[in-house]
């Protein structure tokens, strides 16, 4: 009776241990799990960052997100990024414009074609030397638990405190931080950022995105996110820093007035590339262009 009294007991726990077992080979599956594009990997080419002009081309670049194969973002896209210009991209939602700051970032690998950083294949270059050259700023900052200067330091390892103010001027983003914070640079911003307006966020992330002195900016919607007083105040930092031409800057357009000014203006429809110029040249073809901006969806 005993004995089987204590097989009846261990019915139970070995249910669980065999839960248990299963539970931990999936977690370790993705644990083990090696990466298609490794960000940590010494692999690659690492040219002279001095050196690199910042030039970026699509040719014949077609891709599908990994989540859903059947559906083709980009076809056969060909686009040329000049370097230490201005190239705006605009077009329906859905058109594929987002994919293209993923792509150049190497978040994910075209299908087909190639996408080359001054002539050569970013497939070629270190994933981390790549992403060293690019600063990103997207439509919602990402601010960490910390101070203020914790958080646009995170944009270049071992940066200075004179780097620091010197990204923060740029970014239009100083006369806040020592006028407005109790604490200057030492302010803490709270969880994400809670401590900030959406305004002083996003400046604080261009910041961060300059601190390293990139030589492509990329803009996926910068201001798209913040109210029409915070919104100027962004975007005239973001004029005063694209109008220097330190830099190749990409812009995501989502309203006509971060693009106007713009050196190139390139629309996309489908994942195809449907029409480029400037904003009167593009306004006198009367084509998808005009369209979006008589539809305010520019």
């Amino acid at each position: 009776m005993m004995v089987g009294e204590g097989f009846g007991m261990v019915g139970q726990p070995l249910q669980w241990f065999i839960e248990g077992r299963q539970a931990a080979a999936k977690i370790l599956a993705v644990i083990n799990r090696k990466p298609v594009i490794d960000s940590f990997s010494k692999e690659g080419l690492q040219p002279d960052a001095a050196a690199c002009k910042g030039e970026i081309e699509f040719k014949a670049v077609s891709f599908a997100y990994p989540t859903a194969t059947e559906h083709t973002v980009c076809k056969e896209l060909s686009l040329m990024f000049p370097a230490g210009k201005t190239t705006a991209v605009c077009g329906p939602s859905g058109s594929g414009k987002s994919t293209l700051i993923q792509l150049i970032e190497r978040f994910y690998d075209p299908v087909s074609g190639a996408i080359t950083l001054d002539g050569v294949d970013i497939k070629a270059l270190n994933v981390r030397w790549l992403r060293g050259q690019l600063g990103l700023v997207g439509q919602e900052p990402v601010l960490f638990q910390g101070t203020v200067a914790q958080n646009i330091a995170h944009g270049k390892a071992g940066a200075t405190q004179a780097e620091i103010e010197e990204a923060a001027q740029l970014a239009n983003a100083h006369g806040f931080i020592t006028e407005s914070l109790s604490g200057g640079y030492e302010c803490e911003v709270g969880l994400q950022g809670g401590r900030l307006s959406g305004g002083q966020k996003q400046r604080v992330a261009i910041a961060r995105a300059l601190i390293k002195r990139p030589s492509v900016l990329l803009l996926d919607e910068a201001t798209s996110a913040l109210d029409n007083q915070s919104e100027a105040v962004v975007q005239a930092a973001l004029d005063e820093i694209v109008g220097q031409h330190r830099f190749t800057t990409i812009v995501i357009a989502h309203r006509l007035s971060t693009i106007r000014n713009a050196d190139k203006i390139v629309v996309l429809n489908e994942g195809k590339f449907e029409e480029e110029g400037t904003h009167d040249q593009l306004l006198a073809k009367q084509g998808m262009y005009q369209s979006l901006v008589l539809s305010s969806q520019v």
